[in-house]
């Protein structure tokens, strides 16, 4: 019980946190308004338009990326894979610059970067599981050598447009840093829309991932449709993962850390892992955001630094101690 009540105690903090501080007797009153239709003041914008959404999203994010990091690190039995391992990053990296070029600073305000950065995202993963098929199999090595050439790839097309349109430079990196400055009710739902079924599906085949554990060829003895299981995972897992990097960018150690630091704590059994790993993920997302824009407000840090600087540190100390 203890990583919801953490996650539901940021939520609170972050929403009260600001320019113009709100009490809990403040939250709780415009969360009644708006729940009777009668909110009409400004402090009922600044929560329900502003703060509730950028916190909610905040924790979807985090939560989608957490749980994503878990199933991907499952599925090829390393828990150095992150939800970015198969292009997702490299492609919504490439997908945001394309609307940058061709949109200008509308592409980012209006609906293009996010579009073509899930468009994008989603056709990586794709591209990389065809070139990485082997009679009908997904093997686990070309996969990956799969993902990480077409990242390169990606990563070497947007560097081309970021050099080629110098003006708009400033902008594509704010994207690839990724924040939630732009949230609003429709991100919220985007990414619930997504968030739902890839937790219906992880959660039931959390079994599923165990038995992964033995290796593919002992999993099959057991019973186990290997190569099915591993598609849907990784369909559900990419696709929350790609809706998170098109509303608030690419966001960095969330996926990798989380679900590390989670085995540590609950052990490997996937059930646990899945549910610790959306908890705890959500709660160091909403924290992670409170700080980028609160350090040094007025100004607004992406939340890449963020969790770069604070979860970067914390990795090597698990692997420091865990020698």
């Amino acid at each position: 019980m203890a990583a919801p009540a953490l996650l539901l105690v940021a939520l609170v903090v972050a929403v009260a946190t600001g320019s113009s501080e709100v009490t809990v007797a403040q939250l709780l009153g415009s969360l009644g308004r708006g729940l009777r239709g009668e909110a009409v003041g400004a402090l009922d914008t600044i929560v329900l338009q502003i703060r509730v959404p950028r916190a909610l999203l905040a924790a979807l994010v985090g939560g989608g990326l957490g749980l994503a990091g878990a199933v991907y690190q499952g599925v090829f039995r390393n828990p150095l894979a992150d939800p970015y391992l198969l292009g997702t990053a490299g492609g919504a990296g490439f997908g945001a610059a394309l609307a940058a070029v061709f949109g200008g600073s509308a592409g980012f305000l209006g609906l293009q970067a996010p579009l073509l950065a899930f468009v994008f995202a989603l056709a990586s993963v794709i591209v990389v599981m065809l070139l990485a098929q082997q009679g009908g199999a997904l093997p686990v090595v070309r996969l990956i050598l799969a993902g990480v050439v077409l990242s390169s790839i990606l990563g070497a097309g947007t560097s081309f447009l970021m050099l080629a349109e110098r003006e708009l430079t400033a902008g594509i990196l704010a994207r690839l840093l990724g924040g939630f400055s732009f949230a609003g009710w429709a991100e919220v739902a985007v990414v619930t829309g997504f968030m739902v079924p890839a937790v219906v599906v992880a959660m039931s085949l959390a079994r599923a991932l165990d038995v992964l554990q033995l290796g593919e060829e002992g999993a099959a003895q057991l019973g186990l449709p290997v190569e099915s299981v591993k598609y849907v995972l990784l369909v559900a897992a990419t696709l929350v993962t790609a809706a998170a990097v098109s509303v608030a960018g690419i966001i960095g150690f969330v996926g990798l850390m989380t679900p590390h630091a989670v085995r540590l704590l609950v052990g490997p059994r996937h059930r646990a892992l899945l549910v610790h790993s959306l908890a705890w993920g959500a709660t160091f997302m909403v924290v992670a955001d409170l700080l980028a824009r609160t350090v040094i407000t007025p100004a607004e840090l992406p939340v890449g630094i963020i969790t770069a600087l604070v979860g970067g540190p914390f990795f090597l100390v698990l692997l420091w101690r865990r020698r």
